[in-house]
């Protein structure tokens, strides 16, 4: 109707003007806004002229309401965006599914740009590993649901591959690295999913998946762990919805003095001791890697503990020690019960495998990570680097 309105007034001046005369030269005008009529038959004239040029102009007649089901559900399927979002978008650009399609991704980017300052807590970490190193990312959204969706898992899977091939000087050297998320945004792909594909970089890639998803999602932190030599790199995903994704992740590198021994028995136990990190949480590898700090603030916690109960200092000197001895169990992976078997710890059990495999086997370093760990103490201190547990 506004296209009518818009119509009248070019019409009816298209229509109604008539030569002027300045300076011996014709000209037309548009000043006239009222119609000229010389006869009766001219106003009819233009009253059939108008309606019909009215008609064409305001017949922007919407499809079948079958039709348009079909389309919504076309779009939704390319896109996965919300389907009140979709039928808006076709409506728009008067249910041109390729004109909508664009709109969509155009309304979709602004709208992640307002979400991105929302606390994103839920997501997975992915997983992607070669002969040298594994890498392990951890991509952040607001909601289970989310999580759950095939894109979302397909981009964590992708970036996870990219992390790979970041290069930095800090990963010749044995241990766990984090990978630079500057560099990696930064970094090409090409995407091949059904709903999402072509050349892009990581950074545009997040920003469509965003926009598809209408949730804030943020690549939060990504880490590398190099393979010893000779030795082995072990990984579990625990919650996994499939391979290579997970909410908790547990590495650790074996390392072995004879690299002739068979490599088998290593890696039997080494993905053991992976489940081992996701279960028990240890926080140093061995007692001498504990922090002066945590040590004396635990100590200082116990020996509160022991005054209350108003025995003599030598008591509770003792009780002291023997708790923190308690205390090295729970935080400390070489001193931890080995969760498969309770009836030994993880020395005796890395001692067992360096009788079998005939040579000194030892844990060169370990790394547990969890999704959303940490992210409310990031929001409230304002922290730039997320917490990881690592040896």
């Amino acid at each position: 109707m506004a296209l009518c309105r818009n119509a009248k007034g070019p019409l009816s001046r298209m229509l109604t003007t008539r030569p002027g005369v300045g300076y011996g030269q014709s000209y037309s005008t548009a000043a006239i806004a009222t119609p000229i009529y010389q006869s009766a038959d001219d106003k009819t004239a233009f009253r059939y002229a108008f309606g019909v040029l009215s008609r064409r102009f305001c017949s922007q007649t919407p499809p079948a309401a079958a039709v348009q089901m079909s389309l919504i559900k076309q779009l939704r399927e390319r896109t996965s965006a919300p389907i009140k979002d979709v039928k808006a978008s076709l409506v728009q650009c008067n249910w041109d599914i390729e004109a909508a399609q664009t709109d969509l991704r155009k309304r979709g980017k602004v709208l992640a740009m307002k979400k991105a300052g929302r606390v994103a807590t839920e997501g997975l970490l992915a997983l992607a590993q070669n002969e040298g190193k594994a890498a392990v990312i951890e991509l952040n959204c607001e909601t289970d649901f989310v999580a759950r969706n095939e894109i979302f898992q397909y981009l964590a899977l992708t970036l996870a591959k990219q992390a790979l091939l970041v290069e930095n000087a800090s990963q010749l050297v044995s241990g766990v690295h984090p990978v630079g998320l500057e560099s990696l945004e930064e970094l090409k792909l090409n995407l091949e999913h059904p709903k999402i594909s072509g050349d892009t970089t990581v950074q545009n890639a997040i920003t469509e998946v965003a926009a598809m998803m209408g949730e804030n999602v943020r690549l939060r932190r990504g880490f590398v762990m190099s393979a010893p030599s000779p030795g082995v790199l072990s990984t579990y995903l625990h919650t996994s919805p499939q391979p290579g994704l997970g909410r908790i992740v547990g590495l650790l590198s074996l390392e072995i003095e004879d690299g002739n021994s068979p490599l088998e028995a290593l890696q039997r136990v080494g993905s053991e001791l992976a489940v081992h990190l996701v279960a028990a949480k240890p926080l140093f590898l061995t007692k001498e890697g504990v922090s002066s700090d945590a040590l004396e603030s635990e100590r200082e916690i116990l020996k509160s503990q022991a005054e209350s109960t108003g025995k003599s200092q030598m008591a509770i000197e003792k009780m002291v020690e023997g708790r923190l001895r308690k205390y090295y169990e729970e935080v400390v992976l070489m001193e931890q019960k080995f969760v498969m078997n309770d009836t030994m710890n993880v020395k005796t059990l890395l001692s067992n495998l360096s009788k079998e495999v005939g040579s000194p086997v030892k844990i060169g370093n370990f790394f547990r990570m969890e999704v959303g760990e940490g992210i409310q103490r990031e929001e409230a201190l304002g922290a730039d680097e997320p917490v990881a547990q690592a040896a």
